[in-house]
């Protein structure tokens, strides 16, 4: 049975990861559900959850997208059909359908393809396909919310007999307006509605001479509203089949209500999918935003992250346009724990807290950003001690507070527990706080708990050096300017660099110095030989990248040298087969004109034959006999070879074309220079240089040294002004 205390979930800011689930659902039914989100407590549920989500998610890539599955909550609705007597009103009524129709297009869609969607079909499948909610609703009310006509003979007739007063209502209201119009007693708006009906505005001073009842007057009392008498009866008569028709709708209503009525599970548990779909929806969007994967899950004891992200610090670093560093950790049966060291602001809380808060996200059935061949097992509990916790309200210390929580820790480890203690041991005396820190880890590793710790003491890191199952880590520094990388380095403890990170921040030499005096010396050298070998490393590790990538491009060059090779030689043995064919054509060229000269000078047919058939025999001879389909295919060959050449040839000449193009832009944007007597000059495309000696009528004469031409001066190109 899973259990993560609600402190884990705080101190891992879990919180803050479902308000942003929170933001992404489309319904209010959805949000509040979001909001409380827990780890799951089975293996079952969790497995299905994960998938659901997976699913979802994958759905943006398919061209089967899946429908929309927003809806109105309808809580107000089952609270009055779970009380007799009461009846829903026509909106009521269209929520019902319209969350009818939702749920029943999602299950319609999810039977249609339960191959790409298996685990969102199966969990589907519980819930009823049914269109009997729809089908009584819309007997009786129509697309527009209204009650239909003929939902019953009754509100038929009603109804009718209104539309024939209401028509005599208002041709008597015309005659009216026409005939008081006409004698001039009714203002410019002539009309207007009071209490819903129809009154003449009619002028103060003539407001005796209309009869009717008055309805009102205006603000500045120039306007009397009166309801002509004729139309009175007619208003009386309306209004009584109003209310007799509003007393029919009431009725039909009372009736569609207890139709509705059995169906209430129905409506919940429609309510209680779609809103389901709904948070899976929003965990598949939040996952987008991260990149995020789902791992696999093993049920061997391995936690392998690679390239994880802290999902909050990742959606704000780029919200900034920062950088965020990911991490690689591993745990398994071999490695346990890790302690990592080193100084502060490098990243070791960071990197407790996104193994915590990935692992509870994974629990709670969402996906999570790291890479996808990362594998992860599931925990029984995820133990945390993360922060100041000081207990204000039960009046503890921090270290109090820590030790009660150490003492929780002690009561629950075993091999299922993941544990992350931020600063082990901080908060009393170093020494006796490092001992007992060290007791408390050696029950851990002895309960075979996995776990990560950060901590600057040093007997915790010995500890982690000779316990075979346990490992130091820390967080690399650059040595020269001691920035954090964000990177973590697994097999070796880190240097606080306190002395280094003192002087950095301008802390006088001299005080530093001393404070080395107070200190035990085979600490700080014990510290400065980490230190070393922590510089040590770096300078290797930017040794192995800077080599690493040497390799690469030596490899690259490799590759792009052969490539060249290959095409050079199969350019030769291209040319080596054209000089061998051309040699050939050569000579037969030569041996026909032999032959052809004998035959002018001899004339005698039967010798040219018979010298003629030798050649042909001969050349016979050197060829291969072929079949139909082999000479066919070589045919097919030399035409691909001949398309190919000419496509490449075609390459050329476009490239040329372009090159061409660009080479005339480039020449047009050149500014226009007004040319001089003594301007060193050419002609366009030309290459000698020459200078002008005279300039007449659009015409130059250029001296070339040898000899001077006339040209026109459009046709030259500037080169250099005379000095």
């Amino acid at each position: 049975m899973i259990r993560i205390s609600e402190k884990t979930l705080n101190d891992l800011e879990f919180s803050t990861i479902l308000s942003h689930i929170e933001e992404l659902c489309n319904t209010d039914y959805g949000k509040v559900k979001a909001l409380k989100i827990v780890p799951l407590s089975t293996k079952e549920n969790l497995h299905i959850s994960l998938q659901q989500v997976f699913e979802y998610k994958s759905s943006y890539l398919n061209d089967a997208r899946i429908p929309n599955h927003g809806f109105d909550g309808i809580n107000k609705e089952l609270q009055l059909l779970g009380i007799e007597n009461t009846f829903l009103e026509t909106s009521n009524f269209k929520r019902l359908v319209s969350i009818s129709t939702t749920s029943n297009d999602l299950l319609s869609f999810f039977r249609k393809f339960k191959e790409l969607y298996p685990v969102l079909h199966q969990t589907s499948s519980a819930v009823p396909f049914t269109k009997e909610i729809i089908n009584l609703i819309e007997i009786v009310v129509d697309k527009f919310g209204e009650i239909k006509d003929n939902a019953s003979p009754t509100l038929n007739a009603l109804r009718k007999e209104i539309n024939e007063v209401q028509g005599k209502l208002n041709g008597s209201f015309g005659r009216d307006l026409t005939r008081y119009n006409s004698l001039g007693y009714l203002d410019d708006i002539k009309e207007s509605v009071v209490d819903n009906r129809r009154v003449l505005a009619v002028k103060a001073m003539y407001r005796r001479k209309v009869k009717g009842a008055i309805m009102g007057n205006s603000k500045t009392g120039s306007i009397v509203y009166i309801e002509p008498e004729a139309t009175l009866q007619y208003s009386r008569a309306l209004s009584n089949l109003q209310y007799e028709e509003r007393e029919e709708v009431v009725k039909i209503l009372k009736d569609l209500t207890n139709k509705i009525r059995p169906h209430i599970s129905l409506l919940e548990q429609y309510q209680e999918y779609l809103s389901d779909i709904d948070v899976v929806a929003a965990k598949a969007k939040y996952a987008n935003r991260l990149n995020a994967v789902l791992p696999k899950i093993t049920e061997d004891r391995e936690l392998t992250l690679k390239d994880a992200y802290h999902p909050l610090l990742y959606l704000n670093n780029q919200a900034k346009g920062d950088k965020t560093h990911p991490q690689s950790i591993s745990l398994d049966e071999n490695n346990r724990i890790i302690v990592i060291s080193g100084p502060n602001a490098g990243g070791k809380s960071i990197t407790l807290k996104t193994v915590g808060l990935l692992q509870i996200m994974l629990q709670s059935g969402m996906l999570i950003p790291v890479h996808e061949y990362s594998r992860m097992c599931l925990f029984d509990r995820v133990l945390t001690d993360i922060g100041d916790n000081q207990s204000i309200e039960n009046h503890l210390s921090t270290y109090s507070y820590r030790l009660k929580n150490m003492n929780y820790f002690l009561r629950k480890c075993n091999d299922k527990t993941l544990f992350l203690i931020d600063e082990f041991g901080t908060g009393s005396d170093p020494e006796l706080g490092g001992a007992l820190a060290e007791a408390f880890l050696e029950v851990f590793y002895e309960r075979s708990s996995f776990g990560i710790i950060t901590t600057h003491y040093a007997n915790l890191k010995m500890l982690a050096n000779e316990l075979p199952h346990m490992t130091n880590a820390n967080m690399l520094f650059d040595a020269k300017t001691l920035e954090p990388l964000f990177k973590l380095f697994l097999g070796e403890a880190g240097s606080s660099f306190t002395f280094e990170v003192a002087q950095k921040n301008g802390i006088p030499y001299s005080l530093i110095n001393k404070a080395k005096k107070k200190v035990e010396r085979g600490k700080i050298r014990f510290d400065k030989s980490i230190a070393n070998l922590q510089k040590e490393r770096s300078k290797l590790q930017k040794t192995t990248s800077s080599l690493k990538t040497k390799e690469q491009k030596a490899e690259e060059e490799k590759e792009r040298l052969d490539k060249i090779n290959q095409r050079i030689q199969l350019k030769l043995e291209s040319y080596q087969e054209l000089y061998d064919s051309n040699q050939r054509m050569i000579y037969l060229g030569q041996k026909l004109n032999e032959i052809s000269e004998k035959y002018f000078h001899t004339k005698k047919k039967k010798e040219l034959i018979d010298e003629f058939m030798k050649i042909v025999q001969v050349e016979n001879s050197k060829r291969k006999k072929q079949t139909t389909k082999q000479r066919r295919n070589a045919k097919a060959k030399q035409q691909k070879v001949v398309k190919e050449i000419e496509q490449k040839v075609e390459v050329i000449r476009e490239k040329k074309k372009e090159q061409k193009k660009k080479e005339e832009k480039t020449e047009k944007a050149k500014p226009k220079v007004t040319l001089k007597i003594g301007d060193r000059i050419r002609m366009i495309d030309g290459k000698s240089i020459g200078t002008i000696d005279t300039i007449e009528k659009g015409k130059a004469v250029v001296n070339y040294g040898i000899f001077t031409t006339n040209v026109a001066i459009d046709q030259l190109e500037f080169v250099e002004r005379k000095k």
